[in-house]
């Protein structure tokens, strides 16, 4: 097994054509012996927040969309989050980002969302996405996955629709031998 992965994202690779995956930038949530479990950052829904978790919780209006997070669990509901005083410390994924299912968390989220916290980044899915043991690896050797450390700042400030081509150009850059551009050219 591959040292964990959890806190990284997975670019899909140019030759993955799965329809569950194509182009998709995931975040690994958690990955051990058991398997791995991550979350699709880039692919938002049609659905805003306030439909889909309005028969839930009394909140305002919003904009935002609920994002598809992967073809597994598809009815499960997923947050990630920046409130650390929601989770344990040690359950960080990355720095500043939570993951929480439970409606305890969930209500909390929305409770700040509804209170306009301005210090509340978030993002809510539908689904996610999961591997059995040492799937996620044999993927990975097989190359359909380039990978790259994660931070909260991609996911909340990065447009989704552009996060694979920034994410996926970063992944090969980190795997260039040789620099892009030199000042000699003539030493090629």
């Amino acid at each position: 097994m591959l040292k964990s992965l959890k806190g990284h994202f997975l670019i899909a690779s140019r030759k993955l054509n799965d329809q569950n995956f194509y182009r998709s930038v995931v975040l690994i949530v958690e990955h051990n012996k058991q398997g791995a479990t991550g979350l699709i950052v880039n692919r938002p829904s049609s659905f805003s927040i306030t439909n889909a978790l309005s028969r839930y919780f009394d909140m305002p209006k919003l904009e935002d969309l609920v994002f598809m997070g992967g073809p597994v669990e598809p009815n499960g509901m997923f947050a990630l989050h920046n409130a650390g005083d929601l989770e344990k410390a040690n359950d960080a994924i990355v720095p500043d980002l939570f993951m929480g299912s439970s409606p305890e968390v969930f209500e909390q989220v929305v409770w700040r969302i509804s209170e306009g916290d301005p210090n509340l980044d978030f993002r809510i899915f539908f689904g996610c996405a999961g591997w059995a043991p040492l799937q996620l690896e044999s993927e990975i050797y097989r190359m359909d996955w380039l990978t790259t450390p994660a931070t909260a700042a991609d996911i909340f400030e990065i447009d989704p629709y552009e996060l694979w081509d920034i994410l996926h150009g970063r992944a090969m850059e980190e795997r260039r031998f040789l620099p892009q551009e030199t000042a000699h050219p003539e030493w090629n």
